[in-house]
């Protein structure tokens, strides 16, 4: 027995929803730390679109994008897939039987020559068109290639073409005399008879399609003229005409008796769905197929009991609202974060890295030093954009020393200057043409939960231009209802932030928005009026531990 998946899982290494530059390029580095160091292998994803100012940063330090996982629910493709060959719909009926007989097996995948799944045919299946064979007309009617008989009978092609195919005609025994075969046989026949001269030529005469002449590998050359004339494939084969005429309806290609209609599961399909499936139905196995129909192998029930959850590690995030969808039923192994605790749970102990730094990049940096594994130019050019960005050049009041000293060494590695690096990445950041107002907000944004149960959601821009700070101004005005709406959150905030004042102009939509801001910064807010906070940049530090104490006593 072949699983397809007994090899070790890839783990995935994961970031935040709406991913920021920090969440994509500390996956990137992190998974390069771990293949480095441990024996497992480790692959970045995304868990949404990345951003302008991330692009530019991959681009710029010729990575490429973790591919995007936005859901990790238990699916098909995290059981172990029991790898059956799949076979030409034209394998006979007794092959079939043979092949599943020596592999312990009741199903056969039918496959085409490019392994896209054709059929299925199950041992049940076999049984009944095997009982089916007293029928003498069931070779014709399943259409058989003559290859398929000189198999089974395990005979020799003595005259004809092994492109022959019988589609017509009925099988007839020849046991008599000539004169009790012309009432027998009729042109485009199948006639066994056995090394009698005179019934092999009163056969051929009559116009038979196919002689099959039994226990004998010698037929007269007479014979055999004769057959050429008449356009008659003639066969031998070492059995007899009891044993030939038991064995022949064998020769019929399992397609004729596969199912029509059949139950497969693609990679993707939720395991919760596959076990409803299963349950209606009485099927020992289900094929499986990728997203393109090409065949990946067969399940059963049991092999629901030998789920292998999807392994993450979290990056820059510890928030149950900002995890990849599925979380639940993963196996979280690692976080690595520099933000507040948050709400989420795991099912067992895992390595929980959390520092108060200002960027998650910088604990990874760190992490590299302490093994002592290099850091090439290009992935020190993503880490040092990573820092900066969260950091905003060093100005946010999330930035440590440890943060400045890992963006500065990582600069020398990268051979970049840090003020103009980041002024070229901002401004290509905060570039708005053709982004809707969704966009706008959803290039860096998260979800979060009060302790009085309050979802809000707050999103931010950093901005170095003013055009751009005023454009996504009037682009957001308006716009917050709807989009708190879809969001299914009770208040919506976002800030525009002034990287070079450092100072933050606030948006904000929902319920009792403007008391919690004015109760969290003590100054007052007017309705639909936009708030300018002097000092504040920090979402982290500044803004969400403000609004999460205000919210306490809603």
């Amino acid at each position: 027995m072949v699983l397809k998946n007994e090899m070790q899982r890839k783990i995935c290494v994961i970031g935040h929803k709406n991913p920021d530059t920090d969440s994509i390029c500390s996956a990137i580095a992190y998974a390069n730390l771990k293949n480095v160091i441990s024996d497992r292998e480790y692959e970045p994803r995304r868990a949404g679109e990345i951003n302008q100012e991330t692009a530019f940063v991959l681009n710029r330090f010729h990575m490429k994008a973790p591919q995007n996982c936005l859901d990790v629910h238990a699916t098909v493709s995290d059981i172990d897939i029991r790898y059956i060959d799949g076979v030409d719909s034209n394998m006979t009926l007794r092959k079939a039987w043979e092949t599943m007989r020596d592999k312990d097996i009741t199903t056969l995948p039918i496959t085409t020559g490019e392994n896209k799944l054709d059929g299925l045919v199950t041992l049940k299946r076999l049984a009944m068109a095997n009982l089916d064979s007293l029928d003498p007309h069931a070779v014709a009617n399943a259409v058989t290639p003559i290859s398929n008989i000189v198999e089974t009978l395990q005979g020799t092609l003595i005259t004809g073409s092994n492109d022959m195919i019988i589609d017509e005609g009925k099988i007839v025994i020849a046991a008599g005399s000539p004169e009790a075969m012309e009432n027998m046989v009729d042109p485009g026949d199948i006639v066994l008879v056995a090394n009698r001269y005179e019934a092999q030529l009163c056969a051929i005469e009559l116009e038979a399609a196919c002689l099959v002449v039994c226990m004998t590998p010698n037929i007269a050359k007479t014979i055999i003229k004769i057959a050429k004339e008449h356009n008659c494939t003639v066969i031998s084969t070492p059995y007899d005409t009891y044993a030939a005429s038991c064995l022949i309806n064998q020769s019929i290609p399992i397609r004729h008796p596969m199912a029509k209609t059949m139950i497969s599961f693609q990679l993707s399909t939720p395991i919760e769905e596959a076990k409803k499936v299963m349950g209606q139905v009485r099927h020992n196995y289900f094929p499986v197929i990728d997203n393109e129909g090409y065949y990946q192998g067969v399940i059963s029930r049991r092999n629901l009991l030998n789920l292998q959850r999807k392994q993450l590690v979290l990056v820059d995030h510890n928030e149950k609202t900002q995890c990849v969808d599925g979380f639940e039923e993963a196996d979280i192994l690692e976080i690595i974060d520099h933000h507040r605790i948050g709400s989420l749970e795991t099912s067992g102990p895992v390595y929980f890295r959390n520092h108060p730094v200002g960027c998650t990049a910088t604990i990874i940096y760190q992490m590299y030093q302490e093994n002592n594994v290099e850091i090439e130019p290009d992935m020190a050019g993503i880490l040092c954009s990573a820092i900066l960005s969260d950091t905003l050049i060093f100005r946010s009041p999330t930035c440590t020393p440890q943060d400045e000293y890992a963006a500065r060494q990582l600069a020398k590695i990268a051979g970049i200057e840090v003020e103009a690096f980041a002024q070229e990445m901002f401004e290509a950041g905060e570039n708005l043409e053709g982004k809707t107002p969704e966009q706008i907000l959803m290039q860096d944004y998260k979800v979060f939960v009060s302790s009085s149960k309050i979802r809000f959601g707050v999103g931010q821009g950093s901005y170095v231009s003013r055009k751009n700070r005023e454009t996504a101004k009037e682009m957001l005005i308006g716009t917050m209802e709807e989009m708190m709406e879809s969001q299914h959150i009770d208040m919506i905030f976002y800030l525009i932030t002034n990287i070079l004042d450092q100072s933050s102009e606030v948006l904000f939509a929902g319920k009792d928005a403007d008391t919690i801001l004015a109760n969290a910064f003590r100054c007052e807010v007017k309705k639909g009026e936009p708030l300018l906070l002097h000092g504040v940049v920090s979402r982290k530090k500044q803004f969400i531990p403000s609004m999460l104490n205000a919210m306490q006593d809603q």
